[in-house]
């Protein structure tokens, strides 16, 4: 896999701890995408402009890729969780899949990078992506899962 400087922090700030839990419980329950989220964070953490525009801009991107092969992937990924055929074969088979979720998220992420605007503003904690992404899709986050992003953001 080649690395660029989003992969880099978004693989290095879902590491830190809670971060993960945390960007799951927004995609589960708040309808976040993890990757456009990281995506959004490292713009303010890079000070890159950060607007509704932006947003559109980066949701277009990358939406029907989400619609069509990383949403399929994860839900397949899922669904094998279940008792359905127990085995070490199946677990395997459940990784490999994982692995090429991964995959389509961190090939996003380039896309993401690739239009990426240039840094023209203060670098900022990065806290601001949250609400513009939560009022981008009008909802109303989880507190839990925000104070431990708003945590991660500070360190």
């Amino acid at each position: 896999m080649t690395s660029d400087p989003l992969w880099t922090f978004a693989c290095a700030f879902y590491g830190r701890p809670g971060v993960a839990a945390a960007c799951l419980a927004l995609q589960d329950e708040g309808g976040a995408d993890v990757p456009l989220l990281l995506y959004l964070i490292w713009c303010g953490r890079t000070g890159r402009r950060l607007d509704a525009s932006a947003l559109a801009g980066a949701e277009a991107r990358i939406g029907p890729w989400r619609g069509q092969v990383i949403i399929p992937l994860r839900a397949i990924r899922r669904a094998m969780r279940s008792d359905l055929m127990p085995g070490q074969g199946t677990e395997a088979l459940r990784e490999r899949i994982k692995l090429a979720e991964i995959e389509a998220e961190r090939l996003a992420l380039a896309a993401l990078f690739e239009a990426a605007p240039v840094p023209d503003m203060p670098v900022s904690s990065g806290g601001e992506a949250l609400a513009l992404y939560a009022a981008h899709l009008g909802r109303t986050w989880p507190e839990a899962p925000l104070r431990v992003l708003a945590t991660a953001l500070e360190g």
